[in-house]
């Protein structure tokens, strides 16, 4: 048997020992809360609203300085940089609460960087212009357009876009203004699409330009057809004829829509006989209007033969670039000349029909009649 021991209590034992808990600190009152949630996640948008002073340093910070963050017991808060130092504090090294805030450092790289690119004649190397703001270029490419949503090079384009622009309206021929916003070769120019639309006709601002349009019916609903002075502009198709001139309002905005006479008609009923029976082609001027890169995608689709499809894969490999599935499937939906720029022709990987302007359906009957 085992004999029974009483347990004693280490009071009673006279043997005591003490183990030491962290100290609790004192909390600040409640109105200071928000300050020490913003304090705790270093939120840099509390920089030059308060400070914060560390008793055990002797510094004073900003709140998002990246230092090791102190004991709550330890800091207190100050509404001003003057308070901070009359307390005693001096400045911390890392976070220069004197200097401007980390968010304004960056912004002012940028801006920096901003003008650097306008003032040059031609778009600065990236290299170049991180060394110019002493950071390394992968974090100068992420900060750069992390403030201005574009990259260096998309932005250099977009500035030398306002130069052609503001040089066109003030009346210089093409080729001064393109070479003069820093264009090596009108082809770049026409490669980066800067204008959307011919330097002549952006020169006069659209304003003057007139459409003649008019209204016919096949059997696959209600068909709009406009034409500029270079050739057939817009080809739309649907069921309402004046949804069909509101859209037709809405890709040319400025232009003047004028209804076609007689002779018109006679175009319009060309085009319909086209729709019905595309065998026949359309042997009639266009004036197809897109980006660079549209057009490319619209070329490679009037090369499909008619009662033959394509995805939307294949055309970006038609057109060298593989990777611009979506782009291709975007300049698709773009296309106003329906039946002419084959549009109907390209379907999905797996065989199924995508999306269609003028509705699927109708892409469908399209599809059929061709095959047949």
């Amino acid at each position: 048997m085992y004999a029974a021991f009483p347990v004693l209590l280490p009071a009673e034992t006279g043997l005591t020992r003490t183990r030491r808990s962290p100290a609790l600190p004192d909390l600040p009152p409640p109105a200071d809360d928000k300050r020490w949630a913003q304090l705790a996640a270093r939120d840099a948008s509390a920089d030059g609203v308060f400070w914060y002073g560390v008793s055990t340093t002797g510094v004073y910070c900003r709140p998002s300085c990246p230092s090791r963050a102190a004991r709550r017991e330890n800091v207190t808060l100050f509404d001003s940089l003057e308070a901070a130092r009359a307390a005693g504090f001096r400045p911390c090294r890392r976070c220069n609460p004197d200097g401007l805030a980390l968010a304004q450092q960056h912004a002012a790289l940028v801006e920096q960087a901003c003008r650097l690119i306008e003032s040059a004649e031609d778009l600065p190397p990236l290299a170049t212009l991180a060394d110019a703001v002493e950071i390394s270029p992968a974090h100068f490419h992420r900060l750069f357009k992390a403030h201005t949503g574009l990259t260096p090079r998309a932005y250099g384009q977009a500035v030398r876009a306002r130069r052609a622009r503001e040089a066109l309206a003030e009346g210089a021929s093409v080729t001064h203004a393109l070479h003069g916003a820093g264009y090596g070769s009108s082809s770049r120019f026409y490669a980066e699409d800067a204008l959307g639309m011919a330097p002549r006709r952006y020169r006069s601002g659209g304003v003057g330009e007139q459409l003649r349009f008019a209204i016919g019916q096949s059997d696959l609903g209600a068909v709009l057809v406009a034409s500029s002075a270079q050739g057939v502009a817009a080809i739309l198709l649907g069921d309402d004829p004046a949804n069909l001139l509101r859209d037709l309002q809405d890709r040319f905005p400025k232009a003047e829509l004028v209804g076609g006479d007689k002779a018109y008609e006679a175009l319009v009923a060309q085009v319909i006989a086209f729709i019905q029976t595309p065998d026949l082609g359309l042997d009639l001027p266009l004036d197809i209007r897109g980006t660079a890169f549209q057009q490319r995608v619209w070329e490679a689709l009037r090369t499909i033969p008619s009662g033959e499809t394509r995805n939307y894969a294949q055309i970006a490999e038609a057109i060298g670039k593989p990777g611009a599935v979506r782009a291709v499937a975007g300049a698709c939906a773009a296309n106003a000349l329906a039946v002419v720029v084959p549009c109907h022709r390209v379907i999905r990987t797996d065989g199924s029909l995508s999306g269609y302007a003028w509705g699927v359906e109708r892409k469908a009957a399209l599809l059929e009649r061709e095959k047949a």
